[in-house]
Parts: structure tokens; sequence; C-alpha cells
């Protein structure tokens, strides 16, 4: 008598090939993420490593200061006339009266900025110097780095103080 044939049950149901396929995806993507190539690793520097702060990415002022020192320091007084700021005596670039003359640089045909009110063509005129040069000044010379060095606040308030200063009066 000749033995029955070996009947392979395992493989015909469909519960059991889920399993195999399930096992080998595992087994198979488990292989695959351990011989991946790792990640490129970004160089330390001196600033990651030791969380350090280089000189040049310290802002000149950061709004906290009094209002004098945030236009000294990065040194307004030495270019503009600034009614209010002591030294404030510049002849390089126009005085600072923009609650005079903030409107007709506005409405300046030459003028090519995106300001919309005094306030906005101030901050705009240290963001971008160059996007308006006030006629019988040289252009070139307002650095264009400001944006980089000023804090917001103290942006903001250089605005706020050039604004309310006219010709006849300073509002300190």
């Amino acid at each position: 008598m000749t033995p029955p044939p070996v009947q392979r049950k395992f493989l015909t149901r469909p519960q059991d090939r889920v399993a195999i396929l399930v096992t080998v995806s595992v087994v198979l993507a488990t292989v695959v993420w351990t011989l991946r190539e790792p990640p490129p690793s970004r160089p330390r520097t001196d600033e990651t490593a030791t969380g350090a702060l280089k000189q040049e990415k310290i802002p000149l002022v950061t709004g906290d200061e009094s209002l004098v020192d945030i236009f000294t320091r990065p040194g307004c007084p030495v270019c503009h006339i600034i009614p209010g700021i002591p030294g404030a005596t510049g002849q390089v670039g126009p005085p600072l009266v923009l609650g005079t003359t903030g409107v007709q640089r506005l409405k300046d045909p030459g003028y090519r900025g995106y300001a919309k009110t005094v306030h906005e063509y101030i901050m705009e005129s240290v963001l971008e110097p160059q996007r308006f040069v006030v006629r019988g000044y040289p252009g070139d010379t307002m650095p264009t780095w400001y944006g980089s060095k000023l804090s917001a606040l103290a942006l903001e308030k250089i605005a706020a103080y050039l604004e309310r200063q006219t010709e006849e009066r300073s509002v300190p």
C-alpha cells in the first residue's frame, strides 16, 4: 500500500498567504531601512557647536535703548539732521523731518516705492534705501544693511519718531 500524498493545506488558505506576505514585507522593509545611506550630516560650525552668536548677527539696537541711542548707535547723526537728537547735524543725507517732507516724497514723480503712508515710507527708506533717493542727495550712500542690524522694535520707534518731526518743531 502507498502512503497518501502530503497535502499542503497551509498555503491554500487566504489568511495564511496574507500572513506570509506581511512577514516578508516587514523583513524586506527592515533590510532596506538598515542598508540605506545615512543622511549627510551638517558640519558643525563654531556657532552651532557652542550656540554662540557671531557679531554680525547681533543687532546694533534692539529697541529697548533710549531714543537717542537708537539713532546714535547706527550712526544716523553722521549723515542726517534729526531734530531732538544731540549731534545729529550731518549733511550727506536729507534732514529727517518726515512730518513735513514725507507726504511730498510719496507724491514725488520719481518715487517708485510701495509705501502708502509716511510711516511705511520711513521703514521702506531704511530697509531699501535705493528705492527712492531724495533729489539733491547722492545715491548709494545710505547703508543697505540696516534692515539686518536694526530690530523690528527699533525700526518701529525710528519711524514713529521721524513721522512726527517737522521743520518748525521737534517732538521728542
